[in-house]
């Protein structure tokens, strides 16, 4: 039986035939980008390797590259914008590798806010969901998995209790979405590895958590869930597989209709069609298109049924992905991956429907 994710957004298709593309653009730098943020149409941030930022305000027309002062060895895996001036950095690594960075000038100066407390700890995305409001996710310490809040916009960071961890669970800093929040202050993280695959959930800004086991590959320590998105608070899906296969197509999707509290694999009408077309890193849903995008290194793909049936954008490689933070604009929706690679997608009325 079809879950009513997939019987609501079939009701919500769009009555014409569009055909979605990506549009390269020139970011200036040569960085592994692993970060991207939307704020608009017209302002996108963006980070990676090597300590860089870049960043648009017209819609990507140019770009402004910089590096962190002190910061070159770092890998800036997440950043969230707030709007053109205010933006956060996060840097994945062990220990002191693992650090947030503030902006409130544009990129024109950057102020270290915080440092990963444990020596083995390892920070894998950041959340905000107001200029105050903020979460950081990383790999478990002392039988739990990391979580720190924020309520002053990342002047102070608190450690929250969250659930136990499994052996050799953890999670993945591959795209700074296996962690996604929604106002009202739920969030979700995704994990993975040889114990299985899971998704904890909270309702109340990270303070209390409860796990759900998801169908994702979990047969090795770079397998699982990697990416989480939602349409609403009920209708969501993971995506992930096993980076070190990246084209195997086994167990790499995921969808909820009940906000989490439970997981399931879709239920395709073709078995050829039934998940995206290999590992992906990161996924992203585009309302006013009731567009499912998905993307990883071995390309990216696109479904309009709540991702019973995918179809390919290609096969360039994308580590992240980004839209307008109210998910609705179609205009607004970013790539970002390796040696500096950002495109903007495009939505194109498909000619032959147009003619019908």
């Amino acid at each position: 039986m079809k879950t009513p994710l997939i019987t609501l957004l079939s009701i919500l298709a769009p009555a014409c035939s569009l055909a979605q593309t990506w549009t390269p653009q020139n970011s200036g730098t040569m960085a592994s980008l692993r970060g991207i943020s939307v704020v608009n149409a017209k302002v996108v941030w963006a980070s990676g390797s090597g300590g860089t930022w870049v960043r648009t305000t017209d819609g990507g027309a140019t770009w402004q590259t910089g590096t962190v002062e002190g910061a070159q060895a770092l890998d800036f895996r997440g950043v969230r914008a707030i709007d053109s001036d205010n933006a956060y950095l996060l840097s994945s690594g062990t220990g002191e590798q693992s650090r947030v960075y503030k902006t409130n000038n544009g990129g024109q100066s950057w102020r270290l806010q915080f440092t990963n407390p444990d020596a083995k700890g390892f920070f894998d995305a950041i959340a905000f969901w107001d200029a105050r409001h903020g979460m950081i996710a990383g790999d478990p310490i002392d039988g739990q998995i990391t979580v720190f809040t924020t309520d002053d916009g990342g002047e102070n960071w608190a450690r929250q209790r969250t659930v136990a961890s499994l052996p050799q669970e953890g999670t993945f800093a591959a795209s700074n979405s296996c962690l996604t929040i929604r106002e009202g202050g739920e969030a979700w993280i995704a994990t993975g590895g040889l114990s299985g695959s899971r998704v904890l959930h909270s309702k109340d800004n990270g303070r209390s958590w409860t796990a759900a086991i998801t169908p994702m590959r979990h047969d090795g320590a770079g397998a699982g869930a990697f990416s989480l998105a939602f349409a609403d608070s009920m209708h969501g899906m993971a995506v992930g597989g096993d980076y070190s296969k990246d084209k195997e197509k086994d167990g790499n999707i995921a969808i909820t209709a009940d906000g989490g509290r439970t997981w399931t694999a879709p239920s395709p009408s073709s078995p050829n069609q039934s998940s995206p077309n290999g590992y992906r890193s990161a996924v992203l849903y585009v309302a006013d298109q009731n567009l499912w995008l998905a993307v990883g290194t071995s390309g990216s793909d696109f479904s309009r049924d709540g991702g019973n049936t995918w179809t390919s954008l290609g096969t360039t490689a994308y580590n992240a992905l980004s839209g307008a933070p109210d998910g609705a604009r179609s205009d607004a929706v970013w790539a970002a991956g390796g040696r500096g690679r950002i495109a903007k997608l495009s939505i194109i009325p498909d000619s032959s429907s147009m003619a019908r």
